[in-house]
């Protein structure tokens, strides 16, 4: 015993120091064996730091060196808005904004007369019952806060500024009275937890809509009582025969759903300009129940409907969804073909039908799972792709009859206003609500890893995420995105935002040159704009 007491101590030194020089010749001798890496081979041991500050470079960016308008795809300070919006319903910043005012940008043009909030055509009289945090106290090192029960104003759209989708086409008709919903994000994308709490969230709200992504309708859709439109992606999910072929009698029994309230067939999306991608670890069995499809199995979708390559066919199979479901139908687009863009116009001319609405998705939107070459380089951005198709429905005297949904990271109510000004009548947003309900811009969607429970169908990974916490962060965040449209509103001087029009935005260059909607849609086609002198500054027409 006295011998153990003795030599213990240095028994226990020698081993601490022993194990890790082991633990570092291993490692040493395993580099300098290893043919893969040849920094690694060279300088075996401290190449390894390189991979550890390339692993860790997109977190060190992002919360330390990053300023709070570098950050992609979101800047640190569009984060933050959409963060304190949903958790605490705040959007007042202090000292001012940190927009480079250097940089070229859309400015929404205010009025010197603006409308008062009792000017304001909104309907504010069903209040919403959510709840909000509180700060009581924060220090450098610690915060304490404590949730609060709310009522906040639900700034929707008054009955007779409603949207209305297939007003004249449809037997049932859908009334929106609010201007932002939720854009495509299927059941299997992202998990139950986060498609429920969006559901909650949103039908808490009022007013607005979920996409469903082409994934098809779930339990969780449906959880919240809200309003939904069901896309069909050339996968045909939720409503095809197990051989994968549309099924009329599927639809139908979508169409006869009471929550069902559109439905958008989707040409392309964003970010993914092929067909949909779905990793076989994300395909649980309720999934492939929801899909038709097989469990467990990589799910490759189409990039585009195998029954139609040409716009009457398009057309045809739109027009017969119509007519067979009562309800409205949209086409979702991505704008990149301006020749291709004309004659689908020329047609819906010809015709006289065609989809009730069109979705315009921008280039830089989002998706879970697409490749680089796609997501930066095809197809137009949303300031460029909307106003080209609002002015080529004008040109050819059709555009009353269809509405436009604009979509691209307008997360923002500044964004989503100047979409609306440059022709949109509504928003669709995605990764906004991901925020909402936790999302940190990890950027692992598509490996079922998403650390907080949002982008995956891993239980374990989704217990983080609490449908009933963060389902008010989704009902704060679609509230005040309303609430900023009417704030801009009231600026341009307009009664709603539905009255926002071109004139409203303008857009500056890096000269301080300022150029309106008009002018910039001759650039595209091509037409030389013409200039007038106004304010100092040389003003297209």
């Amino acid at each position: 015993m006295g011998k153990i007491t003795k030599y213990l101590p240095s028994a226990i030194l020698g081993t601490a120091v022993a194990v890790p020089l082991t633990y570092i010749a291993y490692i040493y001798e395993k580099d300098d064996r290893q043919k893969q890496h040849a920094i690694l081979r060279n300088f075996p041991l401290l190449g390894r730091v390189r991979y550890v500050t390339e692993k860790i470079g997109p977190e060190l960016r992002q919360y330390l060196f990053e300023n709070d308008n570098e950050g992609k795809p979101f800047s640190r300070l569009q984060y933050q808005h959409v963060v304190k919006a949903g958790k605490y319903n705040e959007r007042l910043i202090g000292f001012g904004s940190n927009r480079d005012f250097k940089e070229d940008g859309y400015y929404i043009r205010n009025t010197l007369f603006p409308k008062l909030r009792t000017e304001l055509l909104v309907d504010n009289t069903n209040k919403i019952n959510t709840q909000k945090y509180v700060i009581d106290h924060e220090g450098l090192m610690s915060r304490k806060e404590h949730p609060e029960e709310v009522q906040i104003d639900p700034y929707l759209l008054t009955d007779e500024d409603a949207i209305v989708l297939g007003e004249k086409t449809c037997r049932e008709p859908f009334r929106i009275k609010g201007q932002v919903g939720m854009s495509a994000m299927s059941y299997g994308a992202l998990g139950e937890n986060a498609i429920t709490a969006l559901s909650k969230g949103i039908g808490m709200a009022g007013g607005s809509w979920m996409n469903t992504g082409e994934g098809g309708i779930s339990d969780h859709h449906l959880a919240g009582g809200v309003d939904l439109m069901m896309q069909i992606g050339p996968g045909m999910f939720g409503v095809r025969t197990p051989a994968g072929e549309f099924s009329m009698d599927a639809f139908k029994e979508k169409a006869a759903m009471p929550q069902v309230k559109a439905f958008e067939v989707k040409l392309a999306q964003g970010a993914k300009t092929r067909g949909g991608h779905l990793e076989g670890q994300k395909v649980t069995e309720e999934i492939a129940r929801i899909r038709l499809i097989e469990p467990g199995k990589t799910v490759n979708s189409p990039n585009r409907f195998i029954e139609f390559d040409t716009f009457p066919k398009l057309f045809d199979f739109i027009e017969e969804l119509r007519e067979v479901g009562g309800k409205p139908v949209g086409m979702k687009i991505v704008v990149g073909d301006l020749e291709g863009l004309e004659e689908m116009v020329q047609q819906l001319k010809e015709r006289g039908q065609g989809p009730d609405f069109i979705t315009i998705d921008g280039g830089e939107g989002g998706t879970g799972a697409t490749y680089q070459e796609l997501a930066d380089s095809v197809g137009l951005p949303i300031m460029t792709a909307l106003p080209v198709v609002d002015e080529m429905l004008r040109k050819y005297e059709i555009r009353d009859r269809y509405r436009l949904i604009a979509a691209g990271k307008l997360i923002t109510p500044d964004k989503a206003a100047i979409a609306l000004a440059m022709g949109a009548d509504l928003i669709n947003i995605a990764r906004g609500f991901m925020i909402s309900v936790g999302c940190i811009m990890a950027e692992v969607c598509h490996t079922n890893r998403c650390p907080v429970g949002v982008a995956t169908t891993d239980p374990e990974l989704q217990t983080g995420l609490v449908v009933e916490e963060k389902m008010y962060r989704v009902t704060n965040y679609i509230s005040s995105m309303r609430a900023g449209l009417f704030n801009v509103a009231a600026a341009a001087g307009v009664e709603s935002p539905t009255q926002l029009e071109r004139k409203h935005i303008i857009y500056k260059d890096e000269q301080g040159r300022l150029l309106s909607v008009g002018s910039m849609i001759e650039k595209i086609s091509g037409a030389e704009p013409v200039r007038e002198q106004e304010s100092g500054a040389l003003l297209d027409r």
